[in-house]
């Protein structure tokens, strides 16, 4: 059973109002071992009990870049753990906070030689930003990545220019987003016209699929590919936000 562990808030980027990015160094270990797309769970100082003061967000960073670790966190209104993070003078550099991990299976595939297709909302792009970095930074062999990110405002757009830098210099590697709030200069709507329409370009069997976000984009997407007649072990999901 994992035990609870002290970490310490290193670093603090407000991206927007809306999201944050925290780099988490993990204090009494000089390496953090985890694998790509898991997750640590913070027991945040915001209720008297616990498993109203539990949350838990997917590392972003990849695992050799060491510690400390990347969270991209976002703000939920009302949300008592965004209040915590976002409206909170004591958060700074150096604040310590009790966590658990890492954790998950939503993790990289060990077998790349298929089309993956990773789709995400919002701040459930951190998994899929960690397995990238780490098999771009490896020179791990990959059939091909589509990654589908999916926001309603441009000011939601989370590591653009980073993603775009790749999908110019990473053969097989594609990025594409979409909004659905304002008028765009890519794709104006959901992400699920977008990945199936990328998915026509790949044959039906050596494809997969990879999703993390909201709740109701995923149970859609399960629905939509059903009816495609993709196959339960081709769809990979998680919840996210």
């Amino acid at each position: 059973m994992l035990t609870w562990g002290i970490a310490q808030i290193a670093e603090v980027e407000r991206l927007s109002e809306k999201t944050s990015i925290f780099k988490i160094k993990i204090l009494e270990q000089n390496d953090f071992s985890f694998i790509p797309g898991q997750f640590i769970t913070l027991d945040l100082p915001i209720h008297e009990k616990r498993n109203k003061r539990l949350r838990s967000y997917s590392i972003a960073s990849a695992p050799q870049e060491g510690n400390p670790i990347e969270l991209i966190i976002g703000k939920v209104p009302e949300g008592l753990a965004s209040n915590y993070f976002f409206n909170n003078e004591d958060i700074e550099e150096g604040t310590t906070l009790k966590f658990r991990g890492p954790l998950g299976v939503f993790t990289l595939p060990k077998n790349l030689n298929k089309h993956h297709i990773f789709v995400c909302t919002g701040t459930g792009v951190a998994p899929f930003r960690s397995m990238i970095r780490h098999i771009i930074q490896n020179n791990i062999p990959f059939l091909s990545i589509d990654l589908v990110f999916g926001a309603r405002w441009a000011e939601d757009i989370l590591y653009q220019k980073e993603f775009e830098k790749l999908a110019v210099e990473v053969e097989n590697f594609n990025y594409h987003v979409c909004l659905s709030r304002e008028p765009f200069q890519g794709y104006q709507g959901y992400v699920h016209e977008k990945y199936r329409h990328v998915a026509k370009s790949f044959e039906h069997e050596k494809t997969s699929f990879l999703f993390c976000g909201w709740r109701e984009m995923i149970d859609q997407a399960r629905q939509e590919l059903s009816k495609l007649n993709y196959k339960k072990e081709q769809i990979i999901f998680e919840l996210y936000g």
